[in-house]
């Protein structure tokens, strides 16, 4: 998995000029709901990325999701929602618990390495529970969050939120409540090598038109990342 991100990192200067000769297709590059839905981001562009910890895709993508979300300022407002395949409610609660935490910036990543580097299933409360000891969080405020009806709602929220977005795979993100781009798709519709870094090229052609639309006083630019301290 290391290697897949190295060669997704020395492929970006590549595809940044090369991957879209022209704008983004609509049904080739991204698609548009039938019935978009309500988003509450103000001027910003509502973000929400449809993911699962058990996703070797969404693994590979998530590092270059987040660099991305840094890149993009406050012109965006990012919500995510971890998926019910596969019946892993306890991966759907351990993100929904961390969420509440206000730890998923701090946790994502591990939680994706959990999984995927050191085999942690996180298909049971007690491999979830190991995990969270592991890494330091707080167990005892945890397992009060993990437990509760709240979290139990986010996840009959999530299985709506599916069902609205018409979510069939991931990583999907969706922009603005009516835009979905999908990697795994980019992959198989517009033959690029790259389906991760061809989703956030197209994610930001996505982010820069609806930002416009939002504020059409306010010249759009493009997103520069912060500089290093």
């Amino acid at each position: 998995m290391r290697l897949i991100r190295h060669l997704i990192l020395l492929s970006i200067a590549f595809f940044s000029f090369s991957v879209f000769a022209q704008e983004p297709r609509l049904g080739q590059e991204y698609t548009v709901l039938d019935r978009p839905q309500p988003t509450d981001s103000g001027k910003k562009v509502e973000i929400t990325e449809f993911f699962g910890y058990f996703c070797p895709a969404c693994n590979a993508f998530e590092p270059y999701f987040e660099a991305w979300i840094k890149k993009q300022g406050d012109r965006i407002v990012v919500k995510r929602v971890h998926v019910n395949f596969h019946e892993l409610v306890t991966q759907q609660k351990l993100f929904f618990t961390l969420e509440a935490m206000g730890k998923v910036d701090e946790y994502q990543l591990k939680t994706f390495n959990a999984y995927h580097i050191d085999r942690n299933r996180l298909s049971t409360d007690a491999e979830v529970l190991k995990y969270v000891e592991k890494v330091g969080l707080d167990k005892k405020k945890f397992t009060d969050i993990y437990g509760s009806f709240s979290i139990q709602s986010k996840v009959s929220r999530a299985a709506q939120l599916m069902s609205d977005y018409r979510i069939n795979g991931v990583p999907t993100v969706a922009i603005d409540g009516r835009f979905i781009v999908s990697p795994a798709d980019l992959f198989a519709k517009a033959k690029v090598r790259d389906g991760s870094h061809a989703g956030l090229v197209v994610m930001d052609w996505l982010v820069d038109k609806v930002y416009k639309e939002k504020n059409p006083t306010t010249p759009v630019t493009a997103p520069v990342a912060p500089k290093k301290k």
